[in-house]
């Protein structure tokens, strides 16, 4: 709009508010089933380019296609008039398209060239395509000309022209030679963009015939070529170095113009020797650097998408040694026009209000038209609802009928725009496009869109409901946009639920509802971690994750972000990755990706694969001396794992062949060291690598390096000298060994004397020993004695001289003068005088007091018992003390001195006495006796007095309901009592009892108890107790009592017979009989039973019980479990089976079974049998199968005794009732009465039945 032009008044205002509503206008909606019952002015959908160069080998198409409701029809024209494409034959639009479809062959291609345009039209109006100029694409030949050869001198500058045929579109020029080889370009040569070819300078080499300039068509896919160009260089005067200057373009200044959007291209092109560089510079500005390239050795500048800020002054400068050039170009940005703001297509409802704004901008500022269904606004039919102002049609109160489509063209020198945008007029009730009852699922705090697409005229009104009953509108929690969709940008688990949009107009209402669920985020909770491992072992990467539950998860493993090598050893759990048996393929990243349908999370995890170094290589040794070499070599393969530091390891070939020893460590940084060596010595070396993971395998021994024998460079080690008897010294060492003896005949020599008595060296030479003895010395005195290592090739340095002692003896005096002190009733200390030096015959270890309790002050005579104790006292002491002695009691001791050799004498006995202490708790305090008011007390005195019993104390405190101790009463009693009543004491109350024994030094440790007096209430006669008796079962000692009393609790107390231990107890109220398990068999229980009530207060109990639990016999093994027996059994079953049925068939064949005579032969002596009327059974005959037999008989071989099987057969069913076996037969044919005597102490064997037989084993 121009920005000078006058508002008229109040428009201002009106086009703010129409604007608001443009804002909102209807889209049209892409449902084809809303499309299908909905009016529509046609709208271009597909058309060809504005500029059409077209093959004349191929056939013209130009694309126009529309849609609309109805179906819109297509009319042309061509270069602005009608185009009547039925009188022409070769044009064919296709069906249901508006698309031309020009026939070419044969014909001109000229005569269809021109400016075509499509326009689609159905009752609701018309839509325009652009102007779409056609062109036919052109090749030309060159002319022909004739190329003079070009001469030129060294040094100087060159332009070799192509200049090509104007072909359509411009050709693409290349530099060829005679082989179609493309001429090399550098920074000296290069083809300018017109496609003329520069040389800087000239040099020799430029010189050939066949620079040749070829041009490509693209379109017909032709090259032409122009005549070679032949060039001769002249070196008789060649040119010498000069400043720059420029060849393109020429001057100091150009001009270019570029339109907006298209690729600047600024060309600078310059001669010079030496060759020139080339830079840019835009003044007053920088190059936007994300648009902007350097091509042609940065001759020439290329800005892409060029804008109005593009603008400017462009400096390139040419620079060698000898100087500069600068040339300016001058950019103009031009603009075709562009759009701001194109038109849209609107849907109105009768009586609204609509505008079509067509904002574009350019250079210079486009001019804008309208047109109507394809005519001029101008020209076409008066609308009074209708105000053209510039780039803006305002529509009013429109009406139905008023449908059309709008077109906007804007248009300047460089182009122009054409808009197409239709105005509707419907009035349709509101739809709702979202399918209904859609589930949308997102993660916790991630946005959240509920879709509600509608469609309806006027445009609805759409509100949302949570719930059926929560209104929505705009918050900070929820957003609604201008299409319906509601936005919650962050969505927590309370927003799920059901959710209701309501689309609404003047016609009508139409609601939908939709669901949203928001799920737990999947969230990885232990990463995978960083594992270096070593090459065939395992690793375990393990991932563990959260995810919601109503999620499927996916677990997906990676490596190095591709798939995990199809590999057994990859082994792929719930949340784990192992990897068995690790090869150096495995290193990599490795990443666990937990997938759901909604979301996914990921980590990632290096492997590295380590293993020990190789061994090192190449063992070199330089620098070869007497005593050193240098010693090189080649690390090998670290494995991921730094070198820490090599060891250097030699072999003694002379003095140890085949052990190799450690020499030296050298860091892992490291490849060569200096090694140290001994004379006498055949070296060889090798190196081992250690790294994190270990020691490498050696290296191969180094070459042999032998050095030359010497005298020792040192003497023996560990030399001593000790006595181990009272006459002599014996002198030891640690031998060297061969490989320090520096040469042979290796030999020590050993001297010693007397210390402080200035006698001369003694000495001995010894071969092959490491101790000398030295004989005739006195008895412990010091001695000075080295040893030094000599061989044939001299002596080692001098020794180090040693100071040792002679043999010890055993000290010849007993200390003197020994006195005891006694500090209190347990501790004494003992003095005496030390023995002198020289008696002790060797060196002091120290004093032994021996001492043993007599008998007590109160005994008169000794206890041989008492065992005698000692303690040792170290080092040169003349006091030490007794800890830990009796009180009140006599005591000896004597003292005796300790040297290295054993005791000396013992010193004269010494007697002395403890002093009185504190006496030790009284054996026992019990209860004898309880009355309602008053306690009866026993006990014995201490087991130890520790001096002369004074007394006691007793102390008793009464125990509320609640465990609180009352106010302590306290009696003192004499030594002679042990017994005492406790009165005026209340009735059903606890009491804590304390006594204690005390002497002339105090009160000893006390003995405690507690005890309740009688309740009132207590029934005055009868005992609570009746008798009790004892039993043992294979689960315990069965106990069983009368009980007639009324106490809170009863239990059942043990203790094993002759222990110390307190009673265990066990709750047994409400019963009159308990079972004490897991006692110790073989072992003897005092048992009680005891009535309490109160804290634990003793009432009344049982007369102790003792019950002893036999030991565990050996188990016999029960011989119906046995397999044989359980075989057995049914082998015998299976046989008396067989036997019944076989007997069965004979009955029915009529004949008897003898039973009477088998009885007969077999008569049990002890059981007879029974008879009906004479005593005796008569034989069985068929005519007495169904009547039951009258008795029973043991069977013929004897009674089968209880005692030795468990599984008898001796017992059968009673009654008359017939028995069954498995298959139903002999059915009342044998019952008989179960009889029992008593045999030895046991049930009697009685005559087994077929059917119990087979019971049995039931």
């Amino acid at each position: 709009m121009d920005r000078n032009r006058k508002w008229e008044p109040g428009f201002g205002a009106v086009l703010l508010i129409l604007m608001s509503h443009m804002t909102s206008a209807l889209e049209v909606p892409l449902d084809p089933k809303v499309l299908e019952g909905l009016p529509q002015p046609p709208t271009i959908t597909l058309q060809s380019p504005k500029d059409y160069i077209f093959d004349p080998r191929e056939n013209i198409v130009i694309h126009c296609e529309a849609k609309g409701k109805p179906q819109p029809s297509f009319l042309w024209t061509r270069n602005g008039t009608h185009f009547d494409m039925d009188k022409d034959s070769k044009v064919l639009m296709k069906p249901g398209s508006g698309t031309l479809v020009i026939d070419i062959s044969g014909e001109k291609a000229e005569a269809y060239e021109g400016t075509y345009q499509c326009a689609a039209h159905n009752e609701h109006g018309t839509a325009l395509s652009n102007n779409i100029v056609i062109r036919q694409s052109r090749s030309p030949l060159w002319s022909k000309e004739r190329n003079e050869a070009i001469v030129a001198q060294m040094g100087v500058s060159l332009v070799l022209q192509c200049r090509p045929p104007a072909g359509l579109p411009p050709p693409v020029i290349l530099w060829m030679d005679n082989n179609f080889q493309k001429l090399p370009l550098d920074k000296r040569v290069s083809q300018a963009l017109n496609g003329d070819l520069y040389f800087s300078n000239v040099l020799q080499e430029d010189a050939r015939s066949d620079y040749i300039c070829y041009a490509r068509f693209p379109h017909t896919q032709t090259i032409q070529q122009k005549q070679p160009i032949s060039v001769n260089v002249l070196n008789n005067s060649p040119e010498g170095e000069r400043r720059p200057g420029f060849m393109l373009p020429l001057g100091p200044t150009s001009t270019k113009m570029v339109l907006r959007g298209e690729t600047l291209e600024l060309e600078c092109i310059a001669e010079g020797l030496p060759t020139p560089d080339i830079s840019w510079q835009k003044e007053g500005g920088e190059f936007p650097s994300s648009r902007m390239s350097y091509h042609n050795f940065k001759k020439t500048l290329r800005i892409s998408d060029v804008n109005e800020a593009d603008g400017g002054n462009y400096r390139c400068t040419a620079t060698n040694k000898v100087g500069t050039a600068d040339h300016v170009i001058k950019v103009t940005v031009k603009a075709a026009p562009f759009w701001i703001s194109a038109p849209r297509n609107l849907i109105l409802a009768p009586n609204e209000t609509g505008i079509l704004t067509c904002r574009v901008n350019g250079e210079p500022k486009p001019n804008v038209h309208w047109f109507v269904n394809g005519v001029a606004m101008d020209n076409a039919p008066e609308d009074r609802s209708r105000k053209v102002e510039d780039d803006t049609v305002i529509l009013s109160s429109v009406q139905t009928g008023s449908s059309a489509v709008y077109q906007c063209n804007a248009s300047n020198e460089f182009g122009y725009l054409m808009a197409n945008a239709f105005v509707s007029v419907l009035a349709e009730a509101p739809r709702v496009l979202t399918p209904p009852n859609q589930v949308y699922q997102v993660i916790t705090n991630n946005p959240a869109l509920l879709h509600c697409a509608s469609f309806g005229s006027p445009i609805p009104i759409i509100t949302w409901f949570k719930d059926s009953q929560i209104s929505i509108k705009n918050s900070d929690t929820y957003v609604i946009h201008e299409n319906g969709t509601l936005e919650m940008n962050v969505a927590q688990p309370l927003n799920s639920g059901k959710y209701t949009c309501i689309a609404t107009n003047n016609l009508g209402i139409k609601e939908n509802h939709v669901y949203l669920e928001v799920k737990e985020p999947t969230r990885i909770l232990k990463q995978p971690e960083y594992k270096v491992v070593q090459r065939g072992m395992s690793a375990v990467f393990e991932c563990k994750v959260k995810h919601d539950p109503s999620l499927i998860p996916t677990m997906i493993w990676l490596k190095d972000k591709g798939e995990l090598p199809d590999d057994e050893r990859f082994e792929v759990d719930m949340d784990s990755l192992t990897i068995k048996d690790i090869r150096d393929a495995d290193e990599g990243t490795y990443t666990c990706i937990m997938n759901t349908t909604l979301d996914q999370d990921s980590a990632s995890a290096m492997l590295t694969v380590v293993e020990k170094p190789d061994a090192p290589t190449d063992l070199e040794l330089t620098d070869q001396t007497e005593r050193s070499v240098q010693l090189t070599w080649i690390p090998g393969d670290e494995h991921n794992s730094p070198t820490q530091n090599f060891l250097v390891q030699y072999e003694d070939l002379l003095h140890q062949p085949g052990v190799w020893i450690n020499l030296t460590e050298v860091a892992g940084t490291s490849t060569t060291t200096q090694l140290q060596l001994s004379p006498y010595v055949y070296y060889s070396f090798r190196v081992l690598a250690r790294n994190e993971v270990g020691y490498s395998r050696p290296s191969e021994p180094s070459s042999q390096y032998r050095t030359n024998p010497a005298a020792p460079d040192e003497n023996p080690s560990d030399v001593q000298g000790v006595g181990t008897e009272p006459n002599n010294l014996v002198i030891s060492w640690t031998p060297l060994t061969g490989f320090q003896s520096n040469g042979p005949g290796l030999e020590y020599k050993v001297l010693w004397r007397q210390k402080d008595v200035g006698e001369e060296w003694s000495s001995k030479s010894v071969a092959n020993l490491s101790r000398f003895v030295v004989s005739g010395t006195p008895t412990y005195v010091p001695y000075e004695f080295k040893v030094q290592a000599f061989n044939d090739y001299g002596s080692g340095p001098d020794a180090e001289v040693k100071v040792g002692y002679s043999g010890e003896d055993v000290p010849l005096s007993a200390p003197d003068s020994v006195q005891v002190m006694a500090h209190n009733s347990t501790l004494a200390e003992v003095h005496w005088e030390p023995v002198s030096s020289l008696s002790v015959q060797g060196k002091i270890q120290g004093y032994k007091v021996y001492y043993r309790r007599l008998h007590g002050l109160h005994e008169t005579e000794e206890h041989a018992d008492q065992q005698e104790q000692v303690l040792t006292f170290s080092g040169n002491r003349s006091e030490g003390r007794l800890p830990g002695l009796q009180p009140y009691s006599v005591y000896n001791l004597f003292v005796k001195v300790l040297n290295n050799k054993g005791e000396g004498p013992p010193s004269l006995n010494k007697t002395f006495e403890t002093p009185e202490g504190v006496p030790g708790p009284p054996s026992f305090l019990n209860v004898v006796k309880f009355g309602l008011d008053s306690l009866t007390l026993e006990w014995g005195p201490p087991m130890d007095n520790n001096g002369r019993l004074a007394g006691y104390t007793l102390i008793y405190q009464a125990v509320n309901n609640t465990s609180e101790l009352g106010p302590g009463k306290v009696m003192t009693l004499q030594a002679n009592k042990t017994t005492v009543t406790l009165g005026s004491l209340d009735s059903s109350m606890l009491y804590k009892l304390y006594l204690s024994a005390r002497t002339i030094k105090g009160p000893g440790p006390n003995v405690s108890n507690e005890a309740s007096t009688v309740m009132e209430t207590m029934p005055p006669v009868g005992p609570v107790f009746g008798t009790v008796n004892t039993s043992v079962s294979e689960e315990g000692a069965v106990i069983s009592w009368e009980y007639f009393g009324h106490h809170k609790n009863v239990f059942v107390e043990y203790i094993v017979e002759n222990s110390e231990e307190n009673w265990k107890k066990e709750l047994v109220n409400g019963t009159h009989s308990h079972t004490i398990k897991g006692l110790k068999p073989g072992t003897s229980y005092r048992v009680r039973v005891v009535a309490r009530d109160g804290a634990d207060g003793t009432v009344h109990s049982t007369s102790e019980v003792l019950v002893t639990v036999p030991a565990v016999p050996n188990r016999q093994v029960d011989i119906a479990t046995q397999g044989w027996f359980i075989g057995l059994m049914c082998a015998i079953a299976l046989l008396i089976l067989v036997l019944l049925i076989v007997c069965f068939i004979k009955r029915n064949k009529g004949g008897k079974y003898p039973v009477k005579e088998k009885e007969d032969a077999h008569q049990d002596p002890e059981i007879q049998p029974m008879k009906e009327d004479d005593g005796t059974f008569g034989e069985y005959s068929d005519t007495e199968d169904h009547k039951p037999l009258k008795g029973s008989r043991t069977p013929s071989n004897g009674t089968v005794r209880r005692d030795e099987s468990d599984d008898s057969l001796v017992d059968y069913g009673e009654g008359g009732d017939g028995q069954f076996n498995e298959d139903g037969s002999f059915i009342g044919q044998y019952s008989g009465k179960k009889e029992k005597d008593t045999h030895e102490g046991n049930e009697s064997s009685e005559a087994p039945s077929p059917v119990n037989a087979m019971n049995s084993f039931v």
